[in-house]
């Protein structure tokens, strides 16, 4: 029998990116093998409409604007500027979540100690630091309580606190304050499993809660948008580098150029930049004080629909980020066939194996842009098959990066906390 769910995801939409796209694409995978009806905020209405869901019978829009909207304005100013202080804004929206919660069980407490559903799942917030007051409810009225996946609180790389003070990253310095907000506690101790969308958020949870946790990765792959070319040796050509992403300092696009540098100064290599952010103009005369304009390309922002018809072809993603939770950049790169060479570090380092990739060591900027020029000399010099180690990257997609994959998954979570399998899931990530 399939599974009711009342799916929570404050934050989920089609039509955004980062957690919002993870929340509506956990919700929608979820619809395909369980009997789902998703709570989500107003603001995300209007696309989930656009996608032909009912209101009323497939979700419920929560009007929590009336403390949101002013919470999220205080957050926009306190965060130090736009695309900065992700972890103040993520603190002053989580203000609003309580709230939020609060409203959804006027509406469906009801309904939850009834029995109208055998699971309450929070998919979003993403943040581990987000209490739930459902966690509690839903023990007393003897629901399990499904949390996750949780992500989050990656610490910055020591030689890179540049770059997090460039961030506005003042509040990750007493992050972990959160473990005494109030509660927290209460969160974990009645959740029936929690979802682990990261090793790291994995081992911060584990000895609060380790015969519940789970390790499911955060990030997935829509294979319908990605169609991958057949890759070919590059041999008598320039291999065709590519990177996408915020030009922000944590991502390191300067590692990316200064590190192919020679390759592309030679002709060996050339290097399309895909993305947008305040780092623009600095990169741009970085270019061309190299001598490089004939061989790198800034294409600025490009609609995730048009990416692989964009740059699909490309050898390899040049991606030197030091702060990448989920890493569904990295995924996508994978899914278009291209190779990717990124820091070992967060989630590209567990989403790309040795068969699959190629890892930079974690240390300073310098030796950083060092390991990506001798990488990049070793592949000119090896003749390094892109096309079976392209395929074995979309294998591993494939495998375990799929949406469907992760419902199934998900679903076996289900299974366990009602009692209809005795074992714990693991997927041996």
């Amino acid at each position: 029998m399939r599974h009711r769910v009342l799916l929570i995801a404050e934050a989920a939409n089609p039509e955004w990116v980062s957690v919002p796209l993870v929340g509506w694409s956990v919700a929608r995978a979820l619809r395909d093998v369980a009997d789902v009806h998703i709570v989500t905020q107003v603001r995300n209405r209007d696309a989930f409409l656009r996608q032909g869901l009912i209101e009323g019978q497939d979700f419920t829009a929560i009007d929590s604007e009336r403390v949101a909207a002013p919470l999220a304005r205080l957050g926009d100013r306190l965060r130090g500027g736009a695309g900065k202080g992700w972890t103040t804004l993520t603190a002053i929206r989580s203000l609003s979540y309580f709230y939020f919660e609060r409203l959804v069980w006027d509406r469906f407490g009801a309904q939850i100690a009834a029995g109208d559903f055998d699971i309450v799942h929070r998919v979003t917030p993403l943040s581990p630091t987000s209490p739930s007051s459902l966690s509690r409810k839903c023990a007393k009225a003897g629901v399990p309580f499904v949390l996750g996946p949780l992500n989050g609180g990656l610490p910055w790389p020591k030689d890179f606190d540049a770059e997090r003070r460039k961030e506005k990253e003042w509040l990750s310095y007493v992050r972990s304050i959160y473990k005494i907000l109030p509660g927290i506690k209460s969160t974990y101790r009645h959740a029936s499993a929690i979802i682990a969308a990261s090793r790291h958020t994995y081992s911060e949870l584990a000895a609060r809660a380790p015969d519940k946790l789970i390790f499911i990765p955060e990030n997935g792959i829509d294979s319908s948008k990605f169609h991958p070319v057949p890759r070919t040796p590059s041999a008598g050509r320039p291999i065709r580098l590519c990177y996408v992403g915020r030009l922000v300092p944590y991502k390191c696009p300067d590692v990316a150029i200064v590190g192919a540098a020679r390759l592309l100064r030679d002709g060996k290599a050339t290097l399309d930049i895909v993305g947008d952010g305040p780092m623009m103009a600095e990169l741009r005369a970085l270019v061309s004080s190299l001598g490089l304009d004939h061989a790198v390309t800034f294409h600025g922002w490009i609609e995730q629909s048009e990416l692989a018809k964009s740059i699909g072809d490309r050898d390899y993603f040049l991606f030197p980020s030091v702060r990448e939770f989920g890493g569904g950049a990295v995924l996508e790169a994978m899914a278009m066939g291209m190779v990717p060479i990124i820091a070992d570090y967060g989630g590209p380092g567990e989403i790309v194996s040795a068969d699959t990739g190629f890892k930079i060591p974690m240390g300073t900027k310098a030796e950083m842009t060092d390991a990506v020029a001798a990488l990049l000399e070793r592949i000119i010099r090896d003749t390094v098959d892109v096309g079976a180690i392209s395929d074995k990257g979309l294998q591993r997609v494939s495998d375990l990066y799929s949406w469907p994959r992760k419902a199934t998954q998900i679903v076996a979570v289900y299974d366990w906390v009602c009692g209809q399998t005795a074992k714990k899931p693991d997927f041996g990530f």
